[in-house]
């Protein structure tokens, strides 16, 4: 059996921006100050088949073989297919046991990409969105950072829609921010479905499902962080914004490479972040919440 130095795991990785991150974790691992041996990055999907078909478009990607990315060409890495839905409870528990059983030191990264960007806008909607983006993230963190090496990194893939513009009203805006618990957040997330079930949420939300599914993340990535470091800690958690992304989510209409789209969630993996825990970052820089 391979041994590994480094391990990551990258979550909805089957198209689009997700696999564009194994990809880039590929290219840029070998150069990053992590190297350090071997690297296995874990392309989870929900759907094997799919996984499968994205497995092997990276064996035949040409600028990995141009690289001698992987080890089969020479290089440092291997990848592989591992099924995970975040929004079943089981699938996320097993995919936790398979990173506890298979790697009891640990491992260095996880990237949480997988999300679900739904059209129209009713308490359906936003139930489904909720359960994906916020509680299935929430509940592949909480399960997972305890496998996490101390000094690793953990990304949640956010989004600019997750600002807290001004549609929100101020006294959801200062509980968002004055977050002190996991619970809190989700508190907020309660309310606002809560809101769009009885048709009350207009005074305090927008009403956008995905943009405050969003939000809820960049706000328990946060609160995560902090309580992380509190304990000691030395991992960094961090949520970012890939940019507006040319994929099937947002039906063809980004301005950014899935490749591009990358960058940001691959520089909080294995980049110099300065230390950054529990901010949110977006075209390099840490932004304003």
């Amino acid at each position: 059996m391979t041994s590994y130095s480094r391990v990551a795991a990258v979550t909805g990785a089957n198209k689009g921006i997700g696999l564009a991150v194994v990809r880039q974790l590929a290219l840029q691992y070998p150069k990053s100050a992590f190297n350090n041996g071997p690297l296995l990055i874990y392309l989870t999907a929900r759907n094997e088949e799919r996984g499968r078909a994205a497995l092997e478009s990276l064996t035949a990607d040409k600028q990995l073989q141009s690289a001698k990315a992987l080890k089969s060409q020479g290089g440092l890495t291997d990848i592989k297919y591992l099924n995970l839905d975040i929004s079943s409870k089981q699938s996320v528990d097993d995919f936790a046991a398979h990173l506890k059983t298979n790697h009891p030191d640990g491992v260095d990264f996880l990237i949480n990409n997988a999300a679900v960007a739904l059209q129209g806008f009713d308490s359906n909607v936003v139930k489904e969105t909720l359960d994906c983006n916020y509680y299935s993230t929430l509940r592949a963190v909480e399960l997972t950072l305890p496998h996490i090496k101390d000094g690793g990194r953990l990304v949640n893939v956010a989004s600019m829609a997750g600002q807290l513009s001004s549609k929100y009203s101020d006294s959801i805006k200062s509980r968002f921010r004055n977050a002190q618990t996991t619970e809190d957040i989700t508190r907020l997330m309660q309310e606002f479905a809560t809101g769009v079930e009885n048709g009350s949420h207009e005074a305090d939300w927008p009403s956008a499902a995905y943009a405050v599914s969003k939000a809820g993340v960049i706000g328990v990535t946060k609160v995560i962080a902090r309580q992380n470091q509190e304990s000691g800690s030395k991992t960094l958690i961090n949520s970012c914004c890939p940019g507006y992304v040319k994929t099937d989510m947002t039906r063809g209409g980004g301005t950014k490479t899935p490749d591009q789209g990358a960058a940001m969630p691959v520089l909080l993996a294995l980049g110099d972040i300065r230390g950054s825990n529990g901010e949110f970052w977006s075209e390099g820089k840490i932004v304003n919440w």
